[in-house]
């Protein structure tokens, strides 16, 4: 594992044009294949991303370990693009505020046994 942090930390913006929210960029990380880092919350959630030689599991079981951990997980449209985002189950209304604000649409939740689609507006 490499990591180089990013002083003075990039700062740039994301979002759609008049909805722009900043973001800083303070660490570049480096895994080998097989290696994983954990991040964790100060109220105890984690989340891990592992390094194989093919790629990455980008996230930990969706409807295990995120779910033990009070994640939710959905596939979210925002405009053109598609992003899978894990929510804390007890930020849910922020979570849904951004999102309208945003003017993201929700298209299923990944964390059940089966997907759970959501219907389009």
């Amino acid at each position: 594992m490499k990591t180089t942090p990013i002083t003075p930390p990039r700062a740039f913006k994301v979002g759609h044009p008049g909805r722009e929210i900043e973001l800083r960029h303070v660490l570049d990380l480096e895994l080998g294949h097989d290696e994983q880092v954990t991040l964790k919350t100060e109220s105890g959630g984690e989340f891990d991303i592992c390094r194989k030689s093919w790629g990455y599991y980008a996230t930990p079981s969706l409807n295990g370990r995120l779910v033990s951990f009070g994640y939710r997980t959905c596939l979210v449209n925002s405009g053109p693009r598609r992003y899978v985002q894990v929510v804390e189950k007890d930020r849910m209304e922020e979570f849904l505020a951004y999102v309208a604000e945003q003017g993201m649409e929700i298209v299923a939740w990944l964390d059940g046994d089966e997907i759970e689609w959501v219907k389009s507006k």
